[in-house]
């Protein structure tokens, strides 16, 4: 099988674990540059390493090295900011690109969900942590029901795993996760929120998955939500539910009041997550960025392997 070179921009954390991650498991997808702007962060040391082409003069440096013409794919997991300016660039250079900062520039794919209707595209984007746990168990109660009318996430990280562009973005996070809810998961009302949290030792990812539903049986939600993890589970291992789904009836004479909806019942379902990361570059808690680069990973190996989209 023929590999596509890819080329990672950022060389932080994100950037590493994903490059680890294509050079341990995948044979679709082949390390061609990793491109930082600190010369002496340990992304690129990683890299020069294990052999694999470096510039720590960001967007420039990558397109003035010799490998950059063989570039199929381009990851970025740089900031919002720089983004938007190496977004127009990489696209005109004929590069299939996948964001993973908060720019949330190209379509929201979340890879069992809707990669199928977005593999042309010049350039996708991740959503977030908490929306790649969440969205494919929301789309599973959509797709087993007549009516989706409200879904709500609660995602629960690490304190330790949220660096400080997390933490800077948290409001990015609830607006484009809440978006992509709806836009992505089905739902016509969407909620997302996040927390830090600070136990020592540290906790793996929770997230918390409430709906509100309208047609279809329990027994039906269930069996949707349990295919739908165990597709998750082939490109992250370490996702998978913590108790039983669980289920509630809202009934008409008591029912919930959805804001820009109003007054609705119908069937309440709870799902319980769990993510432990692979910790191939991350600590096994740090879930919620094990779970983006898996995801990143997924979608490249996608493009790769079915030869689409518009790299070399």
């Amino acid at each position: 099988m023929t590999r596509k070179k890819v080329a990672i921009i950022g060389s932080g954390n994100i950037g590493t674990d994903l490059m680890m991650k294509i050079l341990k498991q995948s044979d679709r997808l082949e390390m061609a540059a990793m491109v930082g702007i600190d010369a002496a962060s340990d992304g690129l040391q990683r890299a020069a390493d294990r052999g694999v082409a470096t510039t720590h003069e960001g967007l420039a440096g990558l397109r003035a090295l010799p490998v950059y013409g063989e570039v199929a794919i381009v990851i970025d997991a740089t900031s919002a900011y720089a983004h938007k300016e190496h977004h127009p660039v990489l696209v005109a250079d004929g590069k299939q690109v996948i964001d993973l900062t908060p720019a949330a520039i190209g379509p929201y794919v979340v890879p069992v969900v809707n990669l199928d209707a977005h593999m042309g595209e010049p350039a996708v984007n991740m959503v977030t942590c908490g929306g790649q746990a969440t969205i494919p168990v929301v789309h599973a109660v959509r797709r087993a029901t007549d009516r989706l009318v409200y879904a709500e996430i609660v995602a629960s990280i690490s304190s330790r795993s949220a660096g400080p562009g997390t933490r800077a973005n948290i409001d990015e996070f609830t607006r484009t996760t809440a978006r992509a809810i709806e836009v992505v998961g089905g739902a016509e009302r969407g909620k997302a929120i996040i927390i830090l949290n600070p136990a020592d030792p540290p906790l793996l990812m929770r997230d918390s998955v409430f709906t509100l539903s309208q047609g279809g049986s329990e027994e039906a939600i269930a069996r949707s939500i349990a295919e739908t993890v165990a597709r998750v589970q082939a490109y992250v291992p370490g996702y998978r539910l913590k108790q039983d789904v669980q289920f509630e009836w809202i009934s008409a004479n008591d029912p919930a009041n959805v804001p820009g909806i109003g007054p609705v019942s119908g069937l309440k379902t709870s799902v319980f997550l769990e993510v432990e990361g692979a910790a191939d570059y991350f600590p096994a808690y740090a879930g919620n960025l094990d779970i983006m680069t898996s995801a990143a990973k997924a979608v490249a190996e996608r493009w790769a392997e079915t030869g689409s989209g518009r790299g070399v």
